[in-house]
């Protein structure tokens, strides 16, 4: 019996104009995946595809903290992280993308709909403010999230995305893992000092290792128009990645 398959439909096949794609949150996971996304926007380009547009939000700044764990340089400290990677990205690409410099919420975001959704967020209470307006308003979301060592990313969509006959549908992410939006769940919000405190909390790597599957996963839907698997449970201290095949979220 072959793997089920989710297969994409027109749009994200560039086929009415460029992928509409707002990234929430430019941190460890963000800041990774932004600068994924516009390898991958090129690698498409190039390829015939139409290619994406983004729009990155993030209402935090640069701190020392964050150089080296993230996608910043000294010279960054003080300045709003989307703004920093949008206008870097822009200028090394070619690209023009948008930076938004604050925390996205449904009067922020994109007007006109949106294909894909993709949350780099570290808090329950993020997630969950955006959670019941993105699952009206369709399209695709992708979730990125880790804890010190381990973490996990999931792709899925709501009732109201557009079905493609034959395609397995993909299950909404907060129902394949309720606890990402479950506000009455403790959360640390202390925040690091330095670079030697950060990483007595999150491994140097955790969010490459989180951010190159959830690449991979858009590389094969953009690209090859369908996925068998939507998602990865990812361990560094065990090396183990498991990934979540789209018949395994039914």
């Amino acid at each position: 019996m072959s793997a089920a398959v989710h297969i994409a439909g027109p749009r994200l096949l560039g086929a009415h104009g460029r992928v509409r794609v707002a990234l929430v949150g430019c941190g460890g996971n963000g800041s990774q995946m932004l600068t994924g996304l516009a390898r991958l926007n090129h690698a498409l380009v190039n390829l015939g595809h139409a290619g994406l547009h983004v729009t990155a939000f993030d209402g935090d700044t640069v701190s020392e903290s964050n150089i080296g764990r993230q996608m910043f340089s000294p010279a960054d400290v003080g300045q709003y992280k989307s703004v920093v990677l949008v206008h870097r990205l822009n200028a090394f690409f070619g690209l023009d993308w948008h930076a938004r410099a604050m925390h996205a919420g449904p009067d922020e975001m994109i007007r006109g709909g949106l294909d894909l959704t993709v949350l780099c967020v570290d808090s329950i209470a993020a997630r969950a403010s955006l959670a019941t307006w993105l699952k009206r308003a369709g399209g695709y979301v992708m979730d990125l999230g880790n804890r010190a060592s381990d973490g996990q990313v999931i792709l899925g969509s709501s009732d109201n995305a557009a079905r493609v006959e034959g395609s397995t549908a993909l299950r909404w992410p907060y129902d394949v893992l309720p606890e990402l939006v479950d506000t009455s769940l403790p959360e640390d919000t202390t925040p690091s000092c330095g670079l030697a405190e950060a990483l007595e909390r999150q491994e140097l790597f955790i969010n490459q290792a989180i951010v190159t599957p959830a690449l991979a996963i858009l590389w094969e839907l953009f690209r090859r128009g369908r996925i068998s698997w939507c998602g990865a449970f990812v361990n560094l201290k065990t090396g183990h990645v498991r990934p979540l095949p789209v018949d395994n979220t039914k």
